[in-house]
């Protein structure tokens, strides 16, 4: 545990040498519903890497995907970085600390918004207006909602980039495999009729390439 806290601890400090064009937003959606709230282990690794990488006046926002995610209370923890090395490295502890809290406290929801949390993260990027703006959406992509809920809503995604990452294999998906195909596909129109663009990402390898 103490030699990742070293790891983590450099990355924070060479991520602050680090220099690009223009800043970057980040809105990150977590499913916390059913079997996939067990997966959230592996989303807090990509919720530090992420951290590790970016810079000054880049944003950077985690939320829940639960049974309503289209609110701000689902969002766990958010910044903007400040261009002070010793503040900017004081924030990311800060980010690190509340996303501990919410891996450790989070309880499972009973249906999954996933529409709505994209809502949320087209509202919120849109209003800190960063030069790129990027959504991950850490789940299996089955949506489930409460009944009353109605998310048949138009998206606009336009300088939006959509990465699916961790999209798991359901149950049902290895009994017909053609489920899990059509999950993927259902998405990705919806995300490209909207103007946005559309990224699978199941070898966390590839998130080097986006940040």
């Amino acid at each position: 545990m103490k030699s990742l806290s070293i790891v983590f601890a450099c990355l924070l400090i060479v991520s602050c040498s680090q220099s690009r064009p223009g800043n970057i937003g980040v809105y990150m959606l977590v499913d916390t519903s059913g079997t996939y709230s067990e997966e959230i282990q592996k989303a807090q690794q990509i919720i530090r890497y992420t951290l590790s990488r970016l810079d000054a006046k880049d944003t950077f926002a985690v939320a829940r995907i639960d049974t309503a995610s289209f609110s701000e209370k689902d969002i766990v923890a958010k910044i903007t970085l400040d261009d002070r090395p010793t503040t900017m490295n004081r924030q990311k502890r800060l980010f690190a600390d509340q996303v501990q809290v919410f891996v450790d406290q989070s309880p499972s929801s009973a249906y999954t918004d996933i529409t709505g949390g994209l809502l949320q993260a087209v509202e919120y990027l849109n209003e800190k207006q960063p030069a790129k703006k990027t959504v991950f959406i850490f789940s299996d992509l089955k949506e489930d909602l409460e009944d009353g809920y109605i998310r048949e809503i138009d998206f606009d995604l336009d300088g939006f980039e959509i990465v699916a990452l961790n999209v798991t294999k359901l149950r049902t998906d290895n009994v017909d495999p053609r489920e899990y195909l059509t999950r993927l596909d259902e998405w990705q129109n919806k995300v490209e009729s909207s103007g946005g663009r559309w990224r699978v990402i199941n070898d966390l390898d590839g998130l080097e390439r986006l940040l």
